[in-house]
Order: C-alpha cells, then structure tokens, then sequence
C-alpha cells in the first residue's frame, strides 16, 4: 500500500487526475463527458479511471462513472489542501502584518481577498485603495489606531454633505494627533456637528485598523513602524462578522468624543 504522501504525489503530478475526482465526486459523468470537460484524451481518461478504480476511489454506474464514498473524501481534502496552498501564496508577502492574534476567522475565507501593496509607481496604493471605497460607501464603521489627514478629508466631506453616515471608534492618540494640527482638528470639529457621525475614544488604544465599509471590510496592516504596508479588502461573510464583532467590542469599551475636548 502506498503512503499518504506517495497518494499525494499521484494526484498533484497530474491536473487531469485532480479535474476528474473532483467531477466525479460531484456526480456521475460518461467518459465522453469527462473528455470534453478535462480535453484529455481517452487513452489518458482510461489510465486515470483504471488507477482510481483500483484504489476504490471510483466506481461504474451504468454506462458512468461516480466516486465513492473514499473518493469523495479525497476529492474534498485534495480541494482543502489546493484552497489553503493558494490562499498561502497569496498572504505570504503580508503575513508578518497579519493582525492574527486578533482575526477570529479561518485565513482561508481571505482567498478571495484583494490585497494592494506599495509599489514603486504607486508608493500609497494601499491608502488609494481604502479611499475608493471611502468615496462611494453610505455607511463607514471603523476602529483604528490612526485617523489620516487623507481619511478624514473624504469622510467629512461626504458626511457634512449628507452622503455618508460614519461611527469610528479611535485610539486617544490618534484623536491628540489630530487636534495638534489646527486644519486637522476644524475637519474633526465639522464631523463631530454632523447628526450621522459618532466617534469614541479609548484611552488604552485600539491595535489594529479595519474599516467595513457598507458589505466590504479593509484591514490596513502596517510595520512595527508604522508604514503602511497592504490594503487587505473583502466581501466575505466571516470576516465581515468578525469585524463588526471587534467593532461593537471597542466601541462598548470607549467614550464619546465631544468637539469641546479637543483644545486648542
């Protein structure tokens, strides 16, 4: 009997041997139709079906062919290992800037994720990509460590229009920043009179920076020294619970910020 690796090894040295279990644990299909979904040749589709025959991953069903109940479950653990391999390779360049001390999902469900990272060219990609949405989106909640000139520039200027509603919840630090700079602190004042904005405070800080923004949620991940490193957005359901989670979390456990607290 072969090892598990050696079964491994088999399947991944062969993407038709992959694309075949897993049509097959799906249903029942004709050589004929697996021919046409694969482009494999019938002299190959007769190699696979003969090898996953003797190993009782398939079986006939009349003029067809169906995985069993084995195959099914190497066709489902195959398709694990390719969906967590992929989503790897995909945070691999990120994921020292990874929050995952505090991220209560799977990393999987960041596989559909788009990720902007610096570029030479485009230096602030990752800010550029956050104020896109920032631009469009009727409903901003965020909690941060950070409140930018650029940010705040956007939100209050379609909140004070009525275009946006906003509730951010904001290290103490962030919010003296701001008001140390008189231009900063006159946008903040302007956002904190509109009737669909509320901020709170929280002495002991907020580590990590998302912004859900009407159903995406972005993650800003910076460096130990504070650079902006990746823009990490996504549509997905678990993440977007967990982030409003965080959210309700941070907000129960800070304190509104009034205009007349931030001195001149």
């Amino acid at each position: 009997m072969e090892s598990a690796l050696e079964e491994i090894e088999f399947l991944a040295l062969s993407s038709n041997r992959v694309e075949v279990l897993r049509l097959l644990s799906e249903g029942r299909h004709t050589r004929t139709e697996l021919a046409a979904a694969t482009g494999a040749s019938q002299a190959t589709l007769g190699r696979i079906l003969g090898d996953f025959e003797d190993r009782s991953w398939i079986r006939h069903d009349g003029n067809a062919y169906v995985a069993t109940a084995t195959g099914r479950l190497v066709a489902a653990g195959f398709t694990d290992l390719q969906e967590i391999l992929e989503t790897e390779a995909k945070l691999r360049e990120i994921v020292d800037y990874l929050p995952t001390h505090a991220m209560e999902f799977d990393l999987r469900r960041l596989s559909d994720a788009t990720i902007t990272t610096p570029s030479a060219t485009r230096p602030n990609a990752p800010l550029s990509r956050l104020l896109e949405f920032l631009r469009t989106g009727e409903e901003v909640r965020t909690f941060s460590h950070t409140f930018n000139e650029q940010t705040l520039g956007v939100v209050r200027e379609r909140v004070t229009a009525g275009e946006q509603q906003f509730r951010g919840v904001f290290g103490q630090n962030a919010i003296d920043a701001l008001a140390d700079e008189s231009g900063l602190r006159r946008q903040l004042e302007a956002l904190l009179d509109a009737d669909t904005a509320e901020i709170r405070v929280r002495e002991e800080g907020v580590p990590i920076a998302i912004m859900i923004v009407d159903a995406d949620v972005c993650l800003l991940l910076r460096d130990e020294n504070g650079i902006l490193r990746a823009a990490v957005d996504t549509d997905d359901d678990a993440v977007r619970a967990w982030a409003e989670d965080s959210l309700d979390h941070y907000w129960r456990t800070a304190t509104p910020l009034e205009a007349d607290a931030l001195s001149e």
